[in-house]
């Protein structure tokens, strides 16, 4: 069973940056695919960035290219999302996720079925 514990959120005005953290534990990290979704008020959760078990693969979500990156480090558990040129409508709860099988390259949305608790962004204008 895996944990997936996120930090970073917090407040930051339009144009700001912030770097979102998540450390999981209780499965091989380097072997999963990890990915960065989101929920908005009154809105489904969606996909933002993913990067396959490799790190060799990143997808993002086409309103987050060129502001956004994720990146993983192994020997600490960790992917992380830096967010630049953040926008109001960046505003939601962040969630880190993870792929149910191992070697995955992170491509579909549909094969991340664990997912933290969440860490707010809230971009002001």
């Amino acid at each position: 069973q895996v944990q997936l514990v996120e930090s970073g959120g917090g407040l930051v005005q339009a144009g700001g940056s912030l770097r979102l953290s998540c450390t999981a534990s209780g499965r091989p990290f380097s072997r999963y695919a990890m990915g960065w979704f989101r929920q908005a008020p009154g809105k489904e959760r969606e996909f933002v960035a993913s990067l396959s078990w490799s790190g060799m693969k990143t997808s993002y979500r086409e309103s987050v290219k060129g502001r956004f990156t994720i990146s993983r480090d192994n020997a600490k558990n960790t992917v992380y999302l830096q967010m630049n040129s953040l926008k109001v409508e960046d505003t939601a709860v962040y969630y880190c996720a993870q792929e149910t099988h191992q070697n995955g390259l992170g491509s579909r949305a549909i094969d991340f079925t664990s997912f933290g608790q969440g860490t707010q962004v809230t971009v002001s204008s």
